[in-house]
């Protein structure tokens, strides 16, 4: 494929951005060579400013479940932005999709909507110091919850790519609230509770991780941590930016049948616009201002436009929850074709899946935690990513990224892209 426009549009873009992206990952530092610019996208389809047509699976990085430039979500938008794009006010909307996403959501009784995935994340953890009069959090390596100054200790995805976990900026008494966990080991995190007893105000955690690749809880792990966290008066903080209303109508609380004390959203509720989200049971969300003391604000919190959005995407997925197995159909058939492919190629490889969300480790280990994943021949990715970017498949340009299946695709768009995998295999 030729790449000349986006060759040309990335040098320009260094010239005034920094590495000509406004998001690390984009600069295919972790494959090499220079990123695709999309110029518009629809369905399971991207078209880049050369005029290439990709098939899709990142899917801006998990919202668009339903595909690109989904009508009932576009017209949405529009009808919207034709009557003003934002107040600073409150506006009826948002009390529309609040009540909707709890309805849809297991165990939260108030929302309240923010800009991004990150603020719903640093305010989830703000809210559960303030509830518990603690200060100190566990997270887990190789998860990531945004570039908030709390999170950044071995963060997963984008910052292992540019191989600085512990990102200049954050201050050590920062980082000294933070505790780090192995994920998948809750005998780890006992002993991480015991050394800080009456100290930790919240475990957070990616349910199912999707920034080392997708990797999926062991049986029990769950559970074990939200027994450790009653047992000793944690709050449990599910970051479902990519699991939620994507694994389930109440994304990984209904899939695993676990609650957790406070979750937070992503895109997804917004329709793939910038917004996201954190709720909680009454007792907690009452905690935040302007009913408590626990202060969080947003001149943009609850836009019209993005409310608009996640209204339509919400709608559409409480009104057919059979898209869900739909898109789980879909992701398990591209998993039976990979394996097979790659299984006859003699190549090391592992293959993650749970619901629409599916990742490749070129390694001969299973694949369950940070460790694991760092095992995987990265060299063997590069090539496999750029050898199915020439046979027209968009992967996450990093080994450490889940992808994201959208309803839009096909089961000949899915047999392609097993298609391409035979292709590139045989270069391996």
């Amino acid at each position: 494929m030729i790449y000349k426009r986006s060759s040309a549009l990335f040098a320009q873009a260094q010239q005034y951005i920094p590495g000509g992206v406004n998001s690390p990952v984009r600069a295919f530092n972790a494959v090499g060579g220079e990123p695709v610019f999309v110029k518009e996208a629809k369905g399971a389809y991207l078209f880049d400013e050369d005029g290439n047509k990709l098939i899709d699976y990142i899917a801006s990085w998990g919202p668009l479940i339903l595909g690109h430039a989904h009508e009932p979500v576009v017209n949405a938008v529009i009808e919207k932005a034709e009557k003003g794009t934002s107040f600073g006010m409150p506006t009826a909307i948002e009390t529309e999709i609040a009540k909707l996403a709890i309805s849809m959501v297991p165990n939260i009784d108030k929302i309240r909507f923010v800009n991004s995935g990150t603020e719903a994340c640093m305010s989830a953890v703000r809210l559960a110091r303030g509830y518990t009069g603690r200060e100190k959090i566990i997270k887990f390596a190789g998860c990531y919850h945004g570039h908030s100054d709390s999170f950044l200790i071995q963060a997963g995805s984008g910052a292992v790519t540019f191989g600085s976990p512990n990102s200049p900026g954050v201050t050590q008494g920062t980082a000294k609230d933070t505790l780090l966990a192995e994920y998948n080991n809750l005998e780890n995190v006992k002993e991480i509770v015991l050394a800080n007893k009456n100290e930790i105000a919240a475990i957070i955690i990616e349910p199912v991780a999707g920034n080392m690749g997708c990797i999926i809880p062991n049986p029990g792990f769950l559970e074990g941590l939200r027994k450790l966290c009653d047992e000793n008066g944690i709050l449990l903080i599910f970051d479902e930016v990519m699991t939620g209303f994507r694994l389930a109508r109440g994304g990984a609380q209904e899939l695993f049948n676990i609650n957790a004390d406070i979750v937070a959203f992503g895109k997804v509720i917004g329709g793939g616009l910038p917004v996201g989200a954190f709720a909680a049971r009454e007792e907690i969300m009452n905690y935040l201002a302007p009913v408590g003391p626990v202060y969080q604000a947003g001149t943009l919190s609850g836009n019209p436009l993005a409310m608009a959005a996640g209204l339509a995407m919400l709608n559409e997925l409480n009104n057919n929850p059979q898209i869900f197995n739909e898109l789980a159909d879909k992701t398990a058939y591209l998993h039976e074709g990979m394996d097979k492919v790659l299984s006859a190629s003699g190549i090391d490889y592992t293959i993650n899946r749970i619901g629409s969300m599916i990742s490749v480790h070129f390694t001969n280990v299973q694949v369950t935690d940070f460790k694991t994943s760092a095992t995987g021949n990265n060299e063997f990715f590069k090539k496999f990513f750029h050898g199915m970017l020439a046979e027209g498949v968009y992967l996450p340009p990093s080994a450490f990224e889940s992808w994201f299946l959208n309803n839009a695709l096909s089961y000949s768009d899915i047999d392609f892209t097993i298609n391409a995998v035979k292709k590139v295999a045989k270069n391996l």
